[in-house]
C-alpha cells in the first residue's frame, strides 16, 4: 500500500562503492555543531573561571561592613546605657538630698525680722533700729536702675533661665579652669536667695545641690519680680546693712529711692564682697568696683 501511494521510505544503506572512509558516515556531532552550544559553554567556563575572583571581594567587603557596623551599633549602645546610668545616678543624688530638705508643701520664706524706725515730728527718719537697719520697699517705688545693676553684675540672664543656669555655670568652669582659682560663681540670684532665705553660707556640694533644688521652688511659687524684690530686702551689703534700703541709708544717707545711678552701681557691687567693699571701709575698691 506505501508503493502505491507513492510514498517512499527512508533508506539508510549507502552502496559499497559509495564507501570509501567510515569517516563520512560519522554521524556523531562535536561541540562545534551544534547550535550555541560552543558560545554557551565557552561563556559557563569563563563565568566559572572567573567567579572565585569575583565573589571574593565581596564577601571580604560584606564582612568588613558588618565589623564596622558592629562597632558602631556597640559604642551606641554603650553610650545609650551610660547616658541612662548618669541619668537615674542624677536623679537619685537630687532625690536623697531633697530628702533632707522639709516638705515642699511646707516650706516658707521666713518673715523678715522686725525694724523699728524713729520718725522726727515732721515724718523724717532720725535712726533705724533693728537687725535688718531698714524697712521693706517694694521693687516699684525704686528707680529701674536700681534692680537692674544688680541684675547686670550677678545674674544676667536672670529673666531668661528657670532658677539654675547651665550657661552660667559652664562659663564659670572655663574662667576657673583658664585662671587657675576660684575666679567666677554660677550662682543666679535666685540661688543666692534660697541660700540667704533656707540655707547656711557652707561651701560644698551637697549645699549647692540643695540650693538648686530651692531656686527651682522659688522660681515655680514667685514671678521674677517678686524674687528680685526678695532679694533686695534680703542680701546683706556690710556694716550691719540688711536690704538696699538699709544699704542706702547707712551708705549714703538717703533711702533707697532717691539714690543715684553711681550709687545704685556701687550698692550693686558690694554684693560679692560686702565687709571687704563697704564704703566706710574701702571707698576706693567699692568706687573700682562699681
Amino acid at each position: 500500500m506505501a508503493k502505491g501511494r507513492g510514498r517512499m521510505e527512508p533508506n539508510f544503506d549507502v552502496p559499497e562503492g559509495r564507501v570509501r572512509d567510515r569517516g563520512e558516515l560519522d554521524l556523531r556531532l562535536s561541540r562545534e555543531d551544534r547550535a550555541g552550544t560552543g558560545e554557551r559553554v565557552g561563556k559557563r567556563a569563563d563565568d566559572t573561571a572567573r567567579a572565585p575572583a569575583k565573589t571574593a571581594p565581596r564577601r571580604t567587603q560584606k564582612k568588613s561592613g558588618r565589623r564596622r557596623r558592629s562597632w558602631l551599633s556597640r559604642i551606641a549602645y554603650g553610650s545609650v546605657v551610660l547616658g541612662l546610668w548618669a541619668v537615674i545616678g542624677v536623679a537619685g543624688l537630687i532625690a536623697y538630698h531633697a530628702s533632707q530638705l522639709p516638705p515642699i508643701d511646707q516650706l516658707a520664706v521666713p518673715k523678715r525680722p522686725p525694724n523699728i524706725a524713729i520718725l522726727a515730728s515732721d515724718g523724717s527718719l532720725l535712726a533705724n533700729r533693728g537687725e535688718t537697719g531698714g524697712r521693706v520697699v517694694s521693687i516699684k517705688e525704686l528707680p529701674p536702675y536700681l534692680p537692674r545693676a544688680f541684675v547686670a553684675i550677678e545674674d544676667r540672664r536672670f529673666y531668661q533661665h528657670f532658677g539654675v543656669d547651665p550657661v552660667g555655670i559652664l562659663r564659670a568652669i572655663g574662667q576657673n579652669l583658664t585662671r587657675r582659682g576660684v575666679a567666677q560663681g554660677g550662682s543666679t540670684l535666685t540661688q543666692q536667695l534660697a541660700k540667704n532665705l533656707f540655707l547656711t553660707p557652707e561651701r560644698s556640694a551637697s549645699r549647692k545641690i540643695q540650693e538648686a533644688i530651692l531656686a527651682l521652688w522659688l522660681e515655680h511659687k514667685y514671678s521674677k519680680d517678686e524674687i528680685l524684690e526678695l532679694y533686695l530686702n534680703r542680701v546683706y551689703f556690710g556694716a550691719g546693712a540688711y536690704g538696699v534700703e538699709a544699704a542706702a541709708q547707712r551708705y549714703f544717707g538717703k533711702p533707697a529711692k532717691e539714690v543715684s545711678l553711681a550709687q545704685a552701681a556701687m550698692l550693686g557691687g558690694l554684693v560679692q564682697a560686702p565687709s571687704r567693699l563697704a564704703p566706710n571701709r574701702n571707698l576706693p575698691a567699692a568706687q573700682a568696683r562699681a
